[in-house]
């Protein structure tokens, strides 16, 4: 990636960690109207970002995260004492005769700050193929493929547009919403050839059409019910589970006030 691409990344992921506190933060201090005035800004900055990178850098299907977080065990190089050995050429590992089960050798053990419970070649190999991951090229989009990123990408503009045009109690901003989205992940899912990354995030965005089920007014008006109710006989029926759904009923008002949390 070129440094523009990775600074345009890089300010994206910032985005994306504040909003929530943004939204939070300017409710409190400015009200309903600064709330939603750095919600569409916000969101508009996010568009053009994730549109320059389709477009002008070719970036292909974006995930969410923009940038993977870091792997720190899989990341953390192997000990100074392996790679002398792996140099010197001595074995690091002992096969057992009956079991045929590889261990590390007594004479190998790294410090405790580097150990790890798999064998050397297991944490090569896994080091590797995290590697080739990273480093794999997005794959070219056609014109098809363009076309419905583009439209996961303004989705939540024209949400916006939509409930300043027919306010937030409508049901169209949901059902355009659902429409975008829906026909976004068709157009996509004929795309072959997907790398790994491409692939988790085109499941992620399927798993959160889920997200409709508690968007309002769907929420309000038929979902609400069912999943409080759903939650009380867990939380009276089931042992232990009472430690979660309580909170959760509690939490679920709350959570539906921030529009990040829903739409974002």
């Amino acid at each position: 990636q070129s440094l523009p691409q990775q600074k345009l990344l890089t300010w994206l992921s910032v985005l994306e960690c504040v909003e929530v506190f943004a939204e939070m933060g300017t409710a409190r201090v400015w009200g309903e109207m600064g709330r939603w005035t750095i919600i569409v800004l916000i969101q508009l900055a996010k568009a053009i970002l994730r549109l320059l990178l389709l477009l002008w850098y070719k970036a292909g299907i974006q995930t969410s995260p923009p940038i993977v977080p870091l792997n720190r065990e899989q990341q953390q190089p192997l000990h100074p004492q392996d790679m002398e050995d792996n140099s010197s050429g001595k074995d690091q590992t002992y096969v057992g005769r009956r079991s045929s089960r590889v261990v590390r050798s007594l004479q190998n053990t790294p410090s405790l700050q580097s150990r790890h419970w798999g064998s050397p070649q297991q944490r090569e190999e896994s080091q590797s193929r995290r590697v080739e991951e990273l480093n794999q090229p997005s794959t070219p989009l056609g014109l098809q493929e363009t076309i419905a990123e583009s439209m996961y990408i303004t989705r939540p503009l024209l949400h916006l547009l939509s409930l300043g045009v027919w306010g937030q109690r409508s049901w169209k901003p949901w059902l355009l919403s659902a429409v975008l989205d829906i026909s976004s992940l068709s157009l996509l899912s004929d795309l072959k050839d997907l790398n790994r990354r491409e692939r988790a995030e085109l499941r992620r965005r399927t798993i959160l059409l889920l997200y409709y089920l508690l968007r309002s007014p769907f929420y309000d008006r038929y979902s609400e019910g069912r999943i409080l109710l759903l939650l009380r006989l867990l939380a009276d029926y089931v042992p232990g589970v009472g430690f979660v759904t309580r909170p959760l009923m509690d939490y679920l008002p709350a959570w539906q006030k921030i529009y990040f949390y829903n739409w974002g």
